[in-house]
């Protein structure tokens, strides 16, 4: 899907107000999440490259915090959309 900010995706299907926006950067993916009920979360958090995103995802598992919340940021989603992006111009 795409809008004013650019293309994106729902990482929680059940929550439409949750988008997580993808663009391509100088050689990776970057994901920037926008929450309509955070408006400032777009504003305080830039984007994020998707190699950032996998070393955050070890630094939390290694610090015992759980499992990382990798689910919202889907790497082949992100391909296809800004793939299909290219095709349909």
């Amino acid at each position: 899907m795409q809008d004013e900010l650019g293309l994106y995706y729902n990482p929680i299907l059940e929550n439409k107000k949750i988008r997580m926006y993808v663009r391509s950067g100088s050689d990776t993916v970057e994901f920037r999440m926008w929450n309509a009920d955070d408006p400032g979360m777009w504003d305080d958090h830039g984007w994020i490259e998707w190699p950032a995103i996998q070393q955050a995802a070890d630094f939390y598992k290694e610090d015992g915090r759980g499992k990382p919340p990798l689910h919202l940021y889907d790497i082949e989603i992100a391909k296809r959309l800004l793939k299909d992006s290219l095709l349909f111009k």
